[in-house]
């Protein structure tokens, strides 16, 4: 990547007196009584005492913009309370450039910073990098084109894709492909690079999502995103070339921590359903990300929370049971008893805490039906147990009991779609219509 130079020497000195949260257009005045104009494109530089790259990152990127983007664009730059000279500079590259503002921000954090210039500013795209400029900037355009043309809500440039090309060092490469299995795993993410410098998102999505993200720090990008996953947003990655900065000033060890104290915090909320996620999909137009099926319940994602939790104590409870009775009466026996067992609990447990039927009417009858299921699951791991036996006549406990668990697993899907749209199905004659309002004559 080559760096182009401007014959202006940008430096300074800090500027005392800057005004915590003040946007400066400099060199863009608007006669008084004149509309802002809407731009294509807002790029943020998110910027804490950074003077000896600003001068240089934006310049070369200003130049970039200018001879290769056909969109109106801005730059600002977002400098979260710097104590070294990056603010002078910043003022004085907005004096120099027409589409350079810079906000100043009390306070640090990148998340923070982000949210501050993303929520005032007037651009139909709205997307920020990092003032080392790590990636290169041949992806700004396919990144945003997506969002310009409505085709997806967020852009996100990424170093784990096909096709991307990176340079860094393997401490840094093994961290980043740990932490996105740790989302994968943990969030169910699907995006496959959370932490890279580069993104983008349309400004009527950012207006519904950001008031949900509380993170103000580097965990902003992957709690943004995740929120986004499950509201539904389309998600749109770029392979990207990337150089990894050598002189990076980001503690990695207090990053991690954060992230991890932030994925605890997002997965909670999630689980509990505390987020207001259906409320923005209305906002915005997109409905249920989920098929609706009449009397079925809704808020699957809940729901197969609470289901695993059940179903993984009564997974040991149903292990201990068959250790326990296995001595006395046989593998096939023990199965039947702890099996029996644990269902009566599980179906009452899912009862009230998966599917939220509390009333004790019915409670019969689903008892009933999770008998039902209960014999399916039996067919499933007696099966097993049995082509076990007959394959491997003399198999240990410890084949046995992985035959189960392996079983138990496949049982327990059935399980999960036989409770939601069978056992806890309501009525369609239970479902309330929607009543036409008569008007008057």
């Amino acid at each position: 990547m080559t760096t182009e130079t401007c014959a202006t020497d940008l430096t300074g000195s800090p500027q005392a007196g800057t005004t915590d949260e003040r946007l400066v257009r400099a060199g863009s005045e608007t006669a008084p009584g004149h509309a802002v104009v809407t731009t294509s494109l807002d790029v943020v530089i998110p910027v804490h005492n950074e003077q000896g790259d600003l001068g240089q990152a934006v310049r070369r990127l200003h130049t970039y913009l200018s001879t290769s983007l056909p969109y109106s664009f801005r730059i600002t730059i977002a400098d979260n309370a710097s104590t070294d000279g990056t603010a002078a500079i910043a003022e004085e590259l907005a004096e120099h450039y027409a589409e350079v503002t810079v906000l100043h921000l009390g306070l640090k954090g990148r998340g923070r910073a982000l949210k501050a210039a993303w929520t005032q500013s007037d651009a139909k795209v709205l997307a920020y990098m990092d003032v080392d400029l790590s990636t290169d900037l041949a992806a700004l355009l396919p990144l945003i084109a997506p969002l310009l043309t409505g085709h997806s809500d967020l852009a996100i440039g990424s170093r784990l894709a096909r096709g991307s090309r990176v340079v860094r060092g393997t401490k840094r490469e093994f961290i980043s492909r740990s932490y996105n299995q740790i989302l994968r795993r943990t969030l169910s993410a699907h995006f496959s690079d959370a932490q890279c410098g580069f993104k983008a998102i349309r400004s009527e999505v950012a207006r519904q999502l950001l008031p949900l993200v509380q993170d103000d720090g580097w965990f902003f990008d992957t709690e943004m995103l995740v929120l986004a996953e499950r509201t539904g947003l389309r998600i749109h990655e770029v392979p990207v070339d990337w150089v990894d900065d050598p002189n990076s000033s980001v503690d990695l060890l207090a990053t991690a921590i954060t992230d991890l104290k932030g994925v605890w915090r997002v997965g909670r909320a999630l689980a509990t359903g505390s987020l207001p996620l259906a409320q923005v999909r209305a906002q915005l137009g997109r409905g249920s990300i989920e098929p609706t099926t009449p009397g079925v319940p809704t808020g699957m994602t809940k729901q197969v929370v609470r289901f695993a939790a059940i179903g993984v104590v009564s997974t040991l409870a149903y292990l201990v049971l068959f250790v326990v009775f296995h001595p006395f009466m046989g593998a096939q026996a023990a199965n039947f008893l702890a099996l029996a067992i644990t269902a009566v609990a599980n179906t009452s447990a899912n009862r009230r805490f998966t599917f939220g039927v509390r009333e004790r009417a019915g409670a019969g009858r689903h008892q009933l039906q999770g008998f039902g299921i209960f014999l399916l699951g039996l067919a499933i791991t007696s099966g097993s147990l049995a082509i076990l036996h007959s394959s491997a006549p003399n198999a240990g406990r410890t084949l046995e009991l992985g035959v189960l668990v392996g079983a138990n697993l496949l049982a327990t899907v059935v399980r999960f779609l036989l409770l939601r749209g069978w056992v806890f199905r309501k009525s369609r004659s239970a479902t309330p219509s929607v009543s036409t309002p008569v008007t008057g004559q």
